[in-house]
């Protein structure tokens, strides 16, 4: 006997992003109480680098689309200008310079020994490894590896 499908709840639907972004949350709240010299000060702060990390992963890559790399979604087949399709085919990349850029200016204007100062130094440098990483899986591969099978 079959059962019909129950519709997916909204939480069900969004888990991943919804418990990434609480996950950074606790980080946030975690550190703000905490002394930043301390170990687990410093333990919040890297966390809080990390995590924004993959909340931007699992929420950029739902959205958004990178010709190429096996991890970005396919995009509808949509009939688009010779720009929109460029821009579209290329929507992850250019969301992670735009934001990165925007990281790396709030950094420059920052004391980077500040207990915030230190935190978004972090930021940085995981946007420099996404986009990297976005950028290296769109031409390298390694043998065995799912997300280099073309």
């Amino acid at each position: 006997m079959l059962r019909p499908r129950r519709k997916k709840s909204f939480f069900r639907h969004h888990s991943l992003s919804l418990v990434s972004v609480s996950i950074l949350i606790l980080w946030i709240v975690l550190y703000s109480v905490s002394g930043p010299s301390t170990h687990i000060g410093s333990f919040f702060g890297n966390a809080i680098a990390d995590w924004t990390g993959v909340v931007v992963t699992v929420i950029a890559t739902k959205y958004m689309y990178e010709k190429g790399s096996a991890e970005s979604r396919r995009p509808p087949k949509d009939l688009l200008s010779p720009t929109l399709e460029r821009l579209r085919d290329h929507s992850l990349t250019i969301f992670l310079l735009a934001t990165g850029i925007g990281w790396a200016v709030l950094y420059a204007s920052m004391n980077s020994e500040a207990k915030w100062g230190q935190v978004v130094g972090n930021i940085v440098s995981e946007w420099t490894q996404i986009l990297g990483l976005v950028v290296m899986t769109k031409r390298l591969i390694e043998p065995r590896s799912k997300e280099s099978a073309r």
